[in-house]
């Protein structure tokens, strides 16, 4: 699933989406200099006051990579923000009965082994947002993979959930731990916080996603790796802002 626990929202400037868009929407759009490529503080800082929701509203960060997906390029990792996304998580761990005490004390919402998953298959009740289990564990998930694929919560190594040391990853979670991955289009999604969030914590949130992004470049990425990066609130207009 790649730990993105929401969808991006409406963070989008095309004409024939703006005609469908509400009286709010319109009205924000107006604040927006279209022809303006904002700094991240002015970004950030508009983002905030044109958002035009009732609840904490996201903030978005969108990026438009130079990467070429139909060569297999593809942008992937994971990054520590250090105020969180403003989205408590709920984890489930699967692992044998030492682990699941480690982990509970780290901070895991549901712990379990085999009982878990015959639970989870009898049921197919999902509970949870993100799935971690110790290698051990693997071998008899398969009951339930299915289930867990179909919602993007089965375990992967290469989102780090499949760990010889739940506990640690659950931790690093709940710390504000996120993946990230590009999309079939070569752009790349992600929310870095909440309306109500700071300005710095904000700012420190962007500056920690970008600087694993940058770290993930492919090596055969030829141009300009990050050819612009839009910031907006959930279902806002985007606001171009500088690299």
């Amino acid at each position: 699933m790649g730990l993105r626990f929401e969808e991006p929202g409406a963070c989008t400037t095309k004409v024939k989406t703006m005609k469908k868009r509400g009286k709010k929407y319109q009205e924000a759009l107006k604040q927006i200099d279209k022809s303006k490529v904002y700094s991240l503080g002015e970004g950030i800082e508009l983002v905030k006051k044109i958002s035009g929701t009732k609840f904490n509203s996201a903030v978005e960060v969108h990026i438009n990579l130079g990467i070429d997906p139909k060569l297999n390029q593809v942008v992937r990792g994971t990054a520590v923000l250090p105020h969180g996304t403003g989205k408590k998580i709920k984890i489930a761990v699967f692992a044998n009965p030492a682990k699941q005490k480690e982990a509970k004390a780290a901070g895991a919402d549901i712990v379990g082994g085999e009982e878990m998953i015959k639970e989870i298959k009898q049921g197919k009740k999902v509970d949870f947002d993100v799935a971690v289990a110790s290698p051990d564990m693997m071998k008899v998930l398969g009951p339930i993979a299915k289930i867990l694929g179909q919602k993007g919560l089965m375990p992967n190594p290469k989102n780090e959930t499949i760990n010889p040391d739940p506990a640690k990853v659950v931790k690093s979670l709940k710390k504000g731990k996120i993946t990230f991955k590009s999309d079939d289009l070569g752009k790349l999604h992600q929310i870095i916080g909440r309306v109500s969030f700071e300005d710095n914590k904000l700012t420190e949130n962007f500056h920690a996603l970008m600087e694993e992004i940058r770290k993930a470049k492919p090596k055969d990425t030829k141009g300009n790796y990050i050819s612009g990066i839009t910031l907006c609130s959930s279902m806002g207009p985007g606001i171009k802002i500088s690299a």
